[in-house]
């Protein structure tokens, strides 16, 4: 087996942590590509607010995965990242790779944005060459499965996303959300699902801002109680609200401890954003509670015990497909043999063909049959032998055979 997998996630690292982690785009792409030159044969990078992973396959996976260990280390100059990386090659890592892709090991048990998260990485590393034979199988069945899951069991119509647990917890800390004003920074996904589930408590006002102006005049007439703010009276709006929830895809802080008024009222805010968007420091301000989705876990563990009967549906799902696959994975290791076998044939014939071409006068009609029935012929004799390579279980005995026909046919 030569996958695995190493990174940080929500279950061994905190916030701080996973933050000091998180990939740019560029970053990506510089991260693949020095993966690339070190012998590793593909490679995809998962970057999202609660893991930084990265899949590899590889010969030798175990050199490959220290390589991959010390890469987190020198790329984020993060000298303690070791004692929060977790390492799975062989079975485990692709059984990882089933269970992130369907939701099931997020901090919302199968939650949706992480299918469409591992997609992305999935094309990504497509576009860059770095997801080629094995991962492009892989990570396609992976997706499919994910799919299966979420329409056998829908596990996702149970409201747990980090949106809707980060407005429950808003409203535990409360008391209720009716009538109270809310900011929300960022019109993302997460944003949007905030927006319908502060909508759904009856919320007040809803005062949305975003460095790009356009995208919340885009969004209004969606939502009845949305107010349209520019991004640089975000501050200004502070005093009128009761809680700020944040989710921007922005690199840096948003909320700045330096720039903030005084308040004088009570606010809480809820930072569902990697890296956080609102500066931890705020909460030495008077009359500010800061939370972010570490804090979640709690109201998540007391609401997902129906999501985790429907998992195990889900985990019997993947287990099914996960054998599939190796039986797919263990095939592919004789197609070298397979195409050197069609070499040899395609050789053969070119040789018969040219001999029998220049002791004959053929037309062109005839020259056509006589190449499809030495084709033929050649396909006949090493159909049989093939099928019956791809039907032995026994790894010792198929390599023994491997061997046998790569030194019958000198291939």
């Amino acid at each position: 087996m030569k996958i695995g997998v190493v990174g940080v996630n929500h279950n061994l690292a905190p916030i701080t942590i996973r933050e000091s982690v998180s990939f740019t785009e560029m970053q990506k792409i510089e991260a693949i590509n020095f993966l690339l030159d070190q012998e590793i044969e593909e490679v995809i990078i998962l970057s999202t607010c609660n893991r930084s992973e990265i899949y590899i396959q590889s010969k030798d996976i175990d050199s490959k995965i220290k390589i991959v260990e010390d890469f987190y280390e020198k790329f984020f100059n993060a000298r303690d990242i070791k004692e929060f990386l977790f390492c799975k090659n062989g079975i485990d890592a692709i059984h990882h790779i089933f269970n992130v892709t369907a939701g099931l090991d997020s901090i919302v048990l199968g939650e949706d944005q992480i299918l469409g998260q591992v997609k992305d990485a999935h094309d990504f590393s497509m576009k860059l060459g770095a997801s080629k034979k094995v991962f492009n199988k892989l990570f396609r069945e992976a997706i499919t499965t994910a799919k299966d899951i979420k329409h056998t069991t829908k596990i996702s119509q149970q409201p747990l996303s980090i949106s809707y647990i980060g407005v429950k917890f808003l409203q535990e800390k409360i008391g209720s959300l009716e009538g109270k004003n809310a900011l929300v920074i960022g019109v993302g996904k997460m944003s949007k699902l905030t927006m319908k589930h502060l909508e759904e408590e009856k919320v007040n006002n809803i005062y949305v801002s975003n460095r790009n102006h356009g995208k919340v005049k885009e969004i209004e007439d969606d939502y009845k109680n949305v107010v349209s703010i520019q991004y640089e009276d975000r501050y200004k709006i502070l005093n009128d609200v009761d809680i700020v929830i944040s989710a921007t895809a922005s690199p840096h802080i948003v909320i700045k401890k330096e720039e903030m008024p005084i308040i004088n009222r009570k606010i809480y805010m809820m930072d569902i954003a990697l890296p956080r968007d609102i500066d931890p420091k705020i909460n030495e301000l008077d009359n500010i509670e800061v939370y972010d989705i570490d804090d979640l876990k709690n109201i998540h563990d007391q609401n997902d015990q129906k999501r985790k009967e429907l998992a195990n549906v889900g985990y019997e799902i993947i287990a099914q497909k996960i054998e599939e696959f190796l039986v797919w994975e263990d095939s592919i290791y004789i197609d070298p043999t397979i195409e050197s076998l069609n070499d040899k044939c395609l050789e053969i014939r070119e040789d018969t063909l040219d001999y029998i071409l220049k002791k004959t006068n053929l037309d062109a009609r005839d020259k056509k049959i006589v190449d499809k029935m030495i084709t033929s012929a050649l396909r006949r004799l090493i159909r049989d032998p093939i099928i019956n390579l791809k039907q032995v279980k026994d790894k010792g005995k198929r390599e023994e055979y491997i061997k046998l026909i790569e030194e019958l046919f000198e291939i």
